[in-house]
């Protein structure tokens, strides 16, 4: 969790950075729907969809004591993405200008267009790195190994700071398209030391087309891909209509997004991340009820720090994208457009984090399916909303780029329950007296902190830094006063497992 959170904390300069420096006009709209299409030709082929299938597959050999065979899926698994990513990106190079044309951005000029689509191929490299180096994320992950994966991202965002202050000063918006390349490079790069110490460490040049542990995975992916598919869709969707919004309406949902992300990951993704290998052990080894214990307690962890959060950016959201983006070409203007957007996105948090752990225990049964027909059906959703929304917006009045962060809040808190309902009903039991017990108390103390905040505001205590700040410390230890008030046993449990962290470490 600690290396996601600078993770994400290099991720929020990085995008800083990129704010102050170009702003929300055409060069950033343009490398945003570039980089975006990077993102989701990766995602589609090489993304979380073979992550979902490839670590229960590979955890399973491992538990099996079956290294041989499972070095040589891994092998095969990484010949074929390194062959379909080339290939693909390849196409995509060819036909760059069509892409940004008919498909990515239809609504953007030309003038606009062609400097997308010099962008995109900029950095259609990054996404066949990214291929091999996701693949490596899971290996590392399967052998309990976390931390060099969790800053990976970190040194990916290293890439684009270098972009953005070194090349760009003589190669302009170009300069950070080819530092995602060479993020995406350092990506892979920090994590190869521990990737070399394995046990047991083989590769083989083949494809394994005939391998019962690739079709395996192909089982697994085919179903995920198709649930990937519908999320890509839906950043598609809003890169499709903000193209066709007033100007920065793009560059604002791509600010805000991150802002949203960051406690996401912090909170959701790293737990998920170190979640699912042993879910996957606890399904493998035939433990279930085990499976169930952890799966109900890393749910009450996740809703105690992501409810807070949530209200927090909510509160928070104008002062602390002033602090974040506010300086040189990044206007007032582009300040409200963004804190408008992450309104709308900070209410969906819950129910991205609570996703992010329920969707990976499918994944460790050996269940793609049901995930992904959630999934799509939410995002069928996101699609209806996002339309609908937008166009409310714009007849009210209010910034019509709102309505599509609202639309992917609002589908992903429908998907959360259906996962909910679907996992109690799976494993013949979630909602446990605890998780029942910490609902009512934490919601009270989120209100104690809202409380405060809106206090803390209301004083306008003077300068952004001292807003933001301030507001962040003292929502915290209002939050926590309270729970310890309360006495959730969950706060208890997790001082006791700092105290034992530390003791440890002093000790040796």
């Amino acid at each position: 969790m600690g290396a996601m959170v600078l993770s994400q904390i290099a991720g929020l300069v990085s995008t800083s950075l990129v704010g102050s420096t170009f702003g929300s006009g055409i060069e950033s709209e343009a490398y945003f729907a570039g980089n975006r299409f990077a993102e989701i030709l990766f995602n589609l082929m090489a993304g979380g969809a073979l992550g979902s299938a490839f670590i229960p597959t590979f955890t399973g050999l491992l538990a099996g004591e079956q290294r041989t065979r499972a070095w040589k899926l891994a092998s095969s698994i990484a010949n074929l993405v390194l062959l379909v990513m080339t290939v693909v990106s390849i196409l995509s190079w060819v036909f760059a200008n069509q892409i940004v044309q008919y498909v990515l951005a239809p609504g953007f000029d030309p003038q606009k267009a062609q400097l997308t689509a010099q962008m995109l191929r900029i950095q259609l490299p990054s996404a066949i790195i990214f291929g091999i180096s996701g693949l490596a994320m899971g290996i590392l992950n399967a052998h309990q190994r976390f931390l060099l994966p969790a800053l990976a991202p970190a040194m990916y965002r290293l890439g684009i700071i270098f972009g953005t202050l070194v090349l760009s000063k003589s190669m302009g918006i170009a300069g950070v398209a080819w530092g995602v390349v060479i993020g995406s490079g350092l990506h892979l790069l920090v994590q190869l030391p521990q990737l070399i110490r394995l046990p047991n460490r083989t590769y083989a040049l083949s494809l394994g087309l005939d391998s019962p542990e690739v079709r395996e995975v192909g089982r697994l992916m085919a179903p995920r891909l198709l649930g990937v598919a519908v999320v890509q869709l839906n950043f598609w969707l809003n890169t499709f209509l903000a193209s066709y919004q007033p100007e920065g309406s793009l560059a604002a949902i791509t600010y805000a997004f991150p802002l949203m992300i960051m406690p996401e990951a912090a909170i959701a993704q790293s737990i998920a991340i170190a979640a699912l290998p042993t879910f996957s052990a606890q399904v493998a080894r035939g433990k279930l009820e085990e499976m169930r214990l952890s799966l109900a307690a890393t749910l009450r962890g996740v809703l105690l720090l992501a409810m807070p959060a949530s209200l927090g950016l909510i509160f928070l959201r104008e002062p602390l994208v002033n602090l974040i983006y506010q300086r040189n070409a990044f206007t007032e203007n582009s300040t409200q457009m963004v804190a408008w957007a992450l309104l709308w996105y900070a209410a969906g948090l819950v129910g991205h984090s609570v996703v992010e752990i329920v969707s990976r225990a499918f994944y460790a049964l050996h269940d793609t399916k049901t995930p992904v027909f959630v999934g799509v059906c939410a995002m069928g959703l996101n699609l209806v909303f996002s339309l609908l929304f937008t166009w409310v917006f714009a007849q009210v009045g209010w910034m019509p780029h709102g309505g599509l962060p609202l639309a992917n809040s609002l589908a992903t808190f429908l998907e959360m329950a259906a996962l909910l309902v679907l996992m109690h009903k799976k494993l013949n039991g979630l909602f446990d007296k605890r998780i029942l017990t910490m609902l009512p108390k934490a919601g009270l103390a989120v209100m104690g902190m809202c409380a405060a905040l809106w206090v803390w505001l209301s004083l306008n205590p003077g300068g952004v830094l001292v807003t933001t700040l301030g507001g962040v410390i003292l929502g915290a230890l209002v939050y926590l006063a309270m729970l310890a008030l309360l006495r959730v046993e969950e706060l208890q449990t997790g001082l006791g497992l700092i105290r034992r962290f530390v003791t440890a470490r002093i000790r040796h």
